[in-house]
Order: structure tokens, then sequence, then C-alpha cells
């Protein structure tokens, strides 16, 4: 239930800063279901444009509000030029990484560019390190290549080289990164722990854990010290692969670094393994090691709330919620969501029905995740029902929902082998797709849905589900499975379906000529 972290760039060499974004690292190691990736994409604290220290009428604000890709903001900085008003790098700086750290790269890229082009203020180094990162990521790797191989020998310095070798890493290049690190250590350029940080990283990537201790080792052969994130992720390598002594080891030898401070994050880090390894009184010294470094922070507060959940400590969950409502003062979706899922992980329905209701009552905008964690409660006690009688009522309300919300009662329906019912509820999610853009529903649910339409669903109903989904999923095999079967079984030709699923490029298999044969 932890909430994503803002991207940012980890090829600092270049770009570094005294602290890491503790929040990030925590949320990244604890997620047993995150891309190992994101270590390298949120490696880096980087600061967010307050727009609340500026007034309305300032750059940032006529370029926040384009949050379609598809327009441009170069009509703006023209306008603003326009008007007689004065640009500096530093704004603009601030509002690249923004962006940056918002995911509209397409924009940030657009400004790094106009910034270069017009001379209106200075473009270093630093500016080229952005803007390579940035065209890896809109336009991809050759792009980047070929803007870093046009630079003049003055600009290829240590950042540069490093925003380069965050290209390959991101890619999961390991050859091109070890022959560009190499390079970077021959130029001297590999002098900070970021560019060995970015190899462990590259590592965790392609699932080499066990080659990260050696980077570590090489760091500290060639003078180069450790920082906060080199320490984290290996100790994450070692807690992934259950070598839970040399992860305390290197735990305490990080302990022992005079410039290193340790925050809560690390520690619970550490608990969360000892807590999937079922060492629970181990966990309980690490947590308690965490909650000591705790200030003011409600991330932290929600990854002790989750993990003193998993072993069953209702109390110290009770606890830490109280403490985070008096420190924090104010409570997000986010922390909602995390303590009503630890209060179902206890098994506490009622008590997750009272927090509910206490958001309700303070929310401003109906945001469905979290009523879906009560969903998802509901349905995990076989109690589907209740749980489509508490959606029907939050609608009856005057809300839509997202479609995971449906699709959460027509996963549990299937468990059921409900077929009716499950095919019902994915119908309302498809229904409410346009609620959640980027939402996808889940193969096994589809296949089987698929399948047994097929094998009971009347032709039209068929078609009209696949054209539903055909608006989510791209036509497939099993679609056109269930297509023909429900056709032939209602007398109906199928040549035409046969005709497009030729045009589509999907092979006929046995299982299709199978089927045909049957008619």
């Amino acid at each position: 239930f932890s909430s994503e972290a803002p991207q940012t760039l980890a090829f600092g060499q270049h770009f570094q800063t005294k602290s890491l974004m503790v929040s990030t690292m925590f949320t990244i190691f604890h997620r047993s279901n995150s891309n190992p990736y994101n270590l390298l994409k949120n490696a880096l604290l980087i600061r967010t444009y307050h727009t609340g220290r500026h007034s309305k009428n300032n750059l940032f604000s006529r370029i926040s509000p384009l949050g379609n890709p598809n327009l441009s903001v170069v009509p703006v900085l023209d306008q603003w030029v326009k008007e007689g008003k004065k640009v500096s790098d530093l704004e603009l700086q601030r509002i690249i990484r923004d962006l940056r750290s918002r995911k509209r790269y397409s924009h940030a890229l657009e400004i790094s560019e106009w910034m270069s082009s017009k001379g209106l203020c200075p473009f270093l180094a630093g500016d080229h390190a952005v803007q390579l990162d940035l065209i890896g990521k809109v336009r991809g790797l050759s792009a980047a290549e070929s803007y870093f191989n046009n630079m003049s020998d003055q600009e290829k310095i240590d950042k540069t080289y490093g925003a380069l070798l965050n290209c390959y890493v991101r890619e999961g290049l390991v050859d091109k990164s070890l022959s560009h690190m190499q390079k970077m250590k021959e130029m001297g350029f590999a002098s900070s722990p970021l560019a060995y940080n970015d190899l462990m990283c590259l590592y965790t990537h392609t699932g080499q854990l066990e080659k990260i201790p050696d980077v570590l080792s090489e760091m500290k052969k060639n003078g180069v010290s450790p920082d906060n994130f080199s320490y984290r992720i290996c100790i994450n390598s070692y807690g992934t692969g259950s070598d839970l002594y040399s992860m305390e080891k290197l735990l305490e030898e990080m302990e022992s670094q005079p410039h290193i401070s340790m925050d809560w994050t690390t520690y619970s880090t550490v608990a969360n393994f000892y807590v999937k390894a079922g060492f629970s009184k181990k966990a309980l010294i690490f947590l308690k090691k965490a909650e000591d470094k705790l200030y003011k922070d409600a991330l932290g507060y929600n990854h002790l709330i989750s993990l003193h959940a998993s072993l069953g400590r209702k109390d110290e969950v009770m606890r830490l919620w109280g403490l985070q409502k008096v420190t924090c003062k104010k409570q997000i979706n986010r922390d909602y969501i995390t303590m009503l899922g630890s209060l179902v992980k206890l098994g506490e329905l009622e008590e997750t029905e009272a927090l509910l209701k206490e958001w309700e009552s303070s929310c401003h905008c109906y945001d469905f995740r979290v009523p879906n964690v009560l969903l998802i409660g509901y349905c995990q006690k076989g109690l589907i029902e209740k749980a489509e009688v508490m959606l029907q009522d939050i609608i009856k309300r005057g809300k839509t929902p997202i479609p995971n919300s449906w699709a959460i009662l027509a996963a549990a329906y299937l468990d059921k082998q409900n077929m009716e019912k499950a095919l019902d509820c994915m119908k309302e999610a498809l229904a409410v797709q346009a609620e959640n853009p980027g939402w996808r529903p889940k193969p096994k649910l589809i296949s089987s849905i698929l399948d047994w339409l097929g094998d009971k669903g009347e032709a039209e109903e068929v078609e009209a589900f696949v054209s539903s989904l055909k608006m989510k999923v791209p036509m497939n095999r099993e679609m056109y499975h269930a297509l023909i079967k429900a056709n032939i079984r209602g007398g109906k030709e199928v040549d035409g379906i046969l005709e497009s699923m030729k045009a589509d490029k999907i092979d006929e298999d046995e299982e299709t000529e199978k089927i045909s044969r049957e008619s």
C-alpha cells in the first residue's frame, strides 16, 4: 500500500546531494512486487518546485497545467519572452526538475532544448547531462548516444559521462555499461559512489544480485567511500537472496561509518526481510530502531504500521496510527490506504469499516483506491455480496468507481466459479474504463471469462464483450476463439471471423482448427 515516489535521476556524480530520498528507498525495498529498476529511477533526492512560494503569474504556473504531452510548451516560453519577462537558468532548471518528478519527460526535454537553443541563459555541463538523460527517455538510447557523441570534448565531463551510463543501466545493457564505466575510471570520472551505485542498480535490474557485493568491495578498494544508497542496495541484495547473516554484518559496518547518517529506512528494510523470513524477534529489534529515527515522517509511520500488521501486532498498529495523527497533523489518502490495509490484514473488518467512514467524512476528493481496500478485505473473507452492496451504495451517493473496483469483485466471483456475476462485474469495469485510462484487466481473469463465454454465451453477447474489451486489450487468439465457438454454436458462419483473425496476423493454431472442425 505504499505510494509511488517521484521518479528522479541517478547519474549524479554530477547532481550529488548529501541526503537521499529516504522514503523512496524504503518504498523500493519494502514492496515485494516492485520493479528492481526503481532502485535506479528513484535514487537521489531532487527538490520539487513549490508553487506556493511564488505568485501565480510566473512561468511555472503557465507550464504546469499543460498536462497533455501532445501540447507543446514552447509557445508558452516564447510568449513569456515576448512579454518582456526575464528567464533564468535556475527558474528553468527548477521547472525541469518538477516535470521530471511527474514523468512529464517530453515537456522537460522541450524546455531543456529551448533553453540551450535560445542562448538567453547559461547552459552548463549539468544541463547537458539532464538533456541527455531526457533524450534517452523520450527518443531512445540511440538518440542519447548521438547527442553524447556530438558534444565537444569540453562538454564530455563526469556529468555527461554519468548521464550516458545511466541510460545504459536503464536499458539493462550490461556490456555497454561496464565498457562505459571502464572509460569513466580511466578518465578519473568514477571517484564518487554514484557510478558504482549505477552498476549495483544494473545488477539488481538484471537479476544478478550476487555481483552487487563485489561492486561494493571494488568501491572500497578504489578509495571510494560507499554512501547510504550503496549500503542499502547491497543490504537489499543480501536480504533478497536470504543471506540474512551477511545482511546484518553489512548493516553493522554501515552503522560504524562516521560519514553515514542512519535513518528509519535502512532499519525498516532489514526488519522487512526478517518479517518475511519469519524471525519476528529480530524484526522487532530493527522496527524499534526505525521508530527511534522517525520524525514527523508520515511515510515512515506507514511502513512501520504495515510491518507490525504483518507480525499480527494490532496494539502496535493502533499505537503508531495514534502517534502519526498527533505528530503529522494531516493524514492523506495514502495514510488511510496503509492503515485500512493493515486492519484488513489483521482481520479487523469492523474497525476497517469505521476508519473508512472517518475518511469519507473528511475527504475532499473521493479516491476509490481507499474503499477498494475494504472491498478486497470483504472478498478475501468470502463476503462478495457485501462488497458489491457497499460499492453500489457508494455509486448511489453519486460517485463513479474506477474500473479496478469492479474488477476486484469480478475476480472474487471468478474464484467462486460464479461466471455470470464475474462477467457482469467485468462489463461494469469496462463501462467505466475512462475513469482510469491506464487500467488493464488481469489476463487470467479475462482468459477465464472468454473461455466460459465461448462455451456458454450467445454470439451477440460475446461480440459485445469483445468489442468493449478490445478498447483495453489488443485482439488476441483467445478473443477470436470465444467468437468462433459462440458463432458456431449459434449456427452462424465464421469465415469472416477467421479472415479478421488473419488480418490481425494471428495464425490459426491446433485449438483454432479443433474448434473449426467441431462445426
